[in-house]
């Protein structure tokens, strides 16, 4: 009689052991490693992008006064548009004369290889790392 229930607790540790043990997704077939689709992203989007700001960025430095430079961060550059955070309102509007008596078709001509078509101030502060 102990026999047989042994045989049965065991038979239920089995089943029980089977039914809570996940199995692998069915239908699904195995999934692509994810580094190769990033790598592929990396190239496509990321490196064109950050090949053309590093150009407007060289630019940027030559031809703005050092003065202003420290007080200006280059925000973004989507679809031929740069965007430029300035700090202090009189800094925004020194380089937006400066921009308007010429630096601006300077900047543009200089960095047309990039894609640069406009030049956007903002009055805002950079975030920190």
């Amino acid at each position: 009689m102990n026999h047989q229930l042994l045989s049965r607790d065991a038979a239920e540790l089995r089943r029980l052991q089977t039914a809570k043990t996940p199995s692998p997704p069915s239908g699904r077939g195995v999934t692509a490693a994810l580094g190769p689709e990033l790598l592929g992203y990396y190239k496509d989007v990321i490196q064109k992008r950050q090949t053309r700001m590093t150009a407007i960025a060289e630019k940027w430095i030559v031809l703005v006064p050092e003065a202003l430079c420290d007080h200006c961060v280059l925000q973004s550059f989507t679809r031929g548009s740069l965007t430029v955070l300035v700090d202090t309102s009189s800094h925004l509007y020194e380089l937006s004369q400066l921009l308007l008596g010429g630096l601006e078709s300077q900047l543009l001509l200089a960095c047309r290889s990039a894609g640069l078509r406009k030049i956007t101030l903002r009055a805002g502060q950079a975030e920190s790392c």
